[in-house]
């Protein structure tokens, strides 16, 4: 009989008005405009895939970041795999060259993964990262077509040399989804302590600088 309900439920779905779901939109909406940018209730409108505008402190696709002179931030301390309650992070670290250092350490990540089968992008990397190598950005809409793309090598997660993510073929960017990486970071660094209001608790990165302190809890 479950099967025959099943068909049944197939079957409704044959035809715009017998729809018993609703199409999935990736956190997109469809929108109806003019050719002219306008919405118009009547004459020749164009459909327009647009995605809805994301908060600033989303925690979607990480990064790891460069000081403004290009060094890289990891050092490599594991602390991140550690605290990651889905272990899905990866990392070895490797002592750094003394006459070409990768980070202004002892040591640099030479080896960073993370498997997004596995990601629940709860932060806690973040917050548990001492560089504050690790952040994320606001693209949470991406898609493998096999399982080795989803898990991300260090190639994949740093920085270029301006600072911005890497862009890969199976990632659906949009203008701002690269910007502030780190805002919820910088949200909670104060940690509602009053007389770190208003103060920069950040170090610089490549791409964005030293950023504005935001506002703290009173």
């Amino acid at each position: 009989m479950g099967y025959l309900q099943g068909f049944l439920v197939t079957m409704r779905q044959r035809g715009e008005k017998r729809r018993v779901t609703t199409q999935y939109s990736g956190g997109r909406v469809l929108r109806r405009a003019s050719k002219g940018g306008t919405s118009a209730p009547s004459g020749r409108a164009e459909e327009r895939d647009e995605k809805i505008p994301k908060p600033d402190r989303l925690h979607g696709r990480h990064v790891l970041n460069r000081y403004e002179d290009g060094m890289e931030k990891c050092i490599g301390c594991e602390l991140c795999a550690a605290v990651c309650p889905a272990k899905c992070i990866y990392v070895r670290g490797r002592d750094n060259d003394p006459h070409d250092p990768t980070s202004p350490g002892e040591r640099f990540g030479w080896i960073y993964e993370i498997n997004y089968l596995r990601c629940i992008h709860c932060d806690l990397c973040v917050e548990a990262c001492p560089t504050e190598a690790i952040t994320e950005t606001k693209l949470f809409e991406f898609s493998f077509t096999n399982r080795n793309d989803a898990i991300y090598t260090k190639d994949e997660l740093l920085v270029d040399g301006e600072g911005a993510p890497k862009r890969l073929p199976w990632e659906d960017w949009r203008p701002g989804e690269d910007a502030r990486t780190s805002a919820w970071m910088r949200a909670t660094a104060a940690a509602g302590d009053a007389s770190h209001r208003d103060t920069v608790g950040w170090s610089g990165e490549l791409g964005h600088g030293r950023r504005p302190a935001e506002g703290g809890e009173d």
